[in-house]
């Protein structure tokens, strides 16, 4: 049984716009799987419906053996999925450090016992060990918002982790980010997967990135799943050349 399945997954943003057509998907704990695709084929759709923003109109889902289809976006944090989005999700007038404290704070006991703990929420030593991992020790204390965007986009994805996820969806976490930040995510996410087993789904157009990041590639086209396998079989795979050649 794989941590997360998606089975025959129809959904779209009314009854009329459907954008996933039956989408199939599993990702086995401590695997990295890479999305590709044209524009409009449907990849923020699919974490979409994974993550409870949208409830799928027909198909099933399943996290760790858990029925998960049509939960809401709390429940399924609770359950242990995190997300990343296009956009930046942090604080700007906070710190560093204050950012990965809240974003972790939710899953530390209940309302009443936070709001008479320690500042910190009793996380500081892992928002010390999240702000060393991702290289941020030299802004730590500095406001999220005074950062450069390249900054910005590890501390929203380090927010992300501070819950300690057991699957991370990150929806293009290279978009607007200079070469040596990308590489940087890179060796941090092989890292994190290698040290921790975190298991991550990664929705990318850097193909460099995901060919060398992912052992596993699935290419989605027009709402399906078009191909899947290793990142050199769907690189060479010729419906996927001409989905992208087409567009």
């Amino acid at each position: 049984m794989g941590l997360l399945t998606v089975e025959d997954v129809v959904a779209g943003y009314s009854a009329a716009d459907e954008i996933l057509k039956g989408v199939h998907l599993t990702v086995e704990a401590g695997e990295i799987v890479g999305v590709i695709g044209p524009n409009g084929s449907g990849k923020t759709t699919l974490f979409n419906s994974i993550l409870g923003q949208i409830r799928p109109s027909s198909g099933h889902m399943e996290f760790c053996g858990e029925d998960i289809t049509g939960m809401s976006p709390l429940a399924l944090a609770r359950r242990g999925i995190g997300r990343t989005f296009q956009t930046l999700q942090v604080f700007g007038k906070l710190s560093v450090r204050d950012n990965l404290i809240v974003a972790a704070q939710e899953f530390k006991g209940t309302l009443p016992a936070r709001l008479f703990a320690a500042p910190d929420a009793g996380l500081g030593r892992h928002a010390a060990e999240m702000i060393e991992l991702f290289r941020l020790q030299h802004v730590a204390h500095l406001p999220a918002g005074s950062l450069s965007y390249g900054q910005q986009k590890l501390i929203d994805i380090a927010m992300a982790f501070m819950p300690a996820p057991r699957l991370v969806l990150l929806d293009e976490p290279c978009a607007g980010v200079n070469p040596a930040l990308v590489e940087q995510l890179r060796e941090l996410l092989v890292e994190l997967n290698e040290s921790q087993g975190g298991s991550f789904v990664v929705i990318e157009h850097n193909m460099d990135f995901i060919m060398r990041l992912c052992p596993r590639v699935i290419c989605m086209v027009e709402g399906k799943v078009l191909a899947e396998g290793r990142p050199e079989e769907v690189q060479s795979n010729r419906a996927v050349l001409e989905a992208y050649l087409g567009n």
